[in-house]
């Protein structure tokens, strides 16, 4: 990842002041909540992507680095909201901020952090990007609905749940390339293209990071193992396992997930791995990968896109 950002380390660096500067507001709770997420870290894949797939289309000017500001601020919103819907008590190695600061002010500073993406979508004066980000805001929402919906339900197919990535993950990172090519002025199949490459990016993304919670290691992920099922989540390694687990791996899976559970977790976790859930799900991932590069094939030479295709390759082969 040091390598990639060092691609676009000063218009990275950039579009890190930007943020620290619209966080503020003379509301102090604002100042305090915004600050303790957005300096909890993070690899900024979103904004990042902005950075370098501009680049990679012939330049990075500073529309460019407001919307990669915009990305992450609707980014640091969901997460926000996210971890209140989800009970969440630690993200990134460090208590969540519903955990620190309650659940009012998280909901309340992310829709703050929405707010403020809107003010300076409007600054752009763009109204392709804003009216874009409009609607990827909403399918956010709509795939976070969903996703509740369908938490406890051990029914959920491979599609149902790609669709709930797709719409809560993927998404954002299709708007960050899209939006990148649409501030450089690029012709409607070069946006699709970046936007395809993004959607197919974040469905791999997503993917891996719930191969990872059977696989990974808790440190190095900062979260606690076994959220998801104690959330009701239906990954894909679960799916997996209850079309081809044995009846006992069935049984367990589908008792955690209705009852959101994550007691047995570590016969789970033996399941999984014995079943090739997750070598299925790595295959699948590996899929999205194959068709995002192909995405990128009009994209011309440069270090820039050479970035793009190591993310592409790191997003599915990373630890955490």
């Amino acid at each position: 990842m040091q390598e990639i950002r060092a691609t676009v380390a000063p218009q990275f660096e950039l579009v890190n002041r930007l943020i620290i500067e619209q966080l503020h507001s003379d509301v102090d709770m604002v100042a305090n909540v915004g600050h303790y997420i957005v300096d909890a870290g993070g690899k900024r894949l979103r904004p990042l992507l902005v950075l370098l797939s501009a680049s990679a289309l012939g330049r990075c000017d500073d529309a460019h680095i407001t919307f990669a500001a915009v990305i992450e601020f609707i980014h640091t919103a969901t997460l926000l909201h996210d971890d209140v819907v989800d009970i969440s008590t630690l993200r990134r190695g460090r208590p969540t901020a519903n955990a620190e600061f309650g659940n009012a002010p998280s909901v309340l500073v992310g829709d703050f952090l929405y707010t403020r993406a809107f003010q300076l979508m409007v600054q752009l004066g763009n109204m392709d990007i804003l009216s874009h980000m409009a609607e990827t805001t909403n399918t956010i929402a709509e795939g976070e609905v969903l996703q509740l919906t369908r938490a406890g339900n051990p029914s959920t197919s491979e599609a149902q749940y790609l669709d709930v990535i797709t719409r809560k993950t993927a998404i954002l990172f299709a708007a960050a390339c899209y939006g990148a090519a649409t501030l450089s002025g690029q012709d409607e199949e070069t946006r699709k293209a970046l936007q395809e490459f993004g959607l197919n990016l974040g469905i791999a993304f997503q993917m891996i990071d719930d191969v990872l919670d059977y696989d990974g290691d808790p440190a190095q992920m900062g979260k606690n193992v076994g959220d998801d099922l104690m959330e009701g989540k239906v990954t894909l390694p679960l799916i997996h396992t209850l079309l081809h687990g044995d009846d006992a791996e069935q049984a367990i899976v589908r008792q955690a997930i209705s009852t959101k559970s994550a007691a047995q977790i570590e016969q789970i976790t033996t399941a999984v791995k014995r079943c090739g859930a997750l070598e299925y799900t790595r295959e699948r991932a590996r899929h999205y990968h194959d068709l995002a590069l192909e995405n990128l094939a009009k994209v011309p030479d440069s270090d820039a896109r050479s970035a793009l295709v190591c993310m592409t390759q790191l997003a599915i082969n990373r630890q955490q």
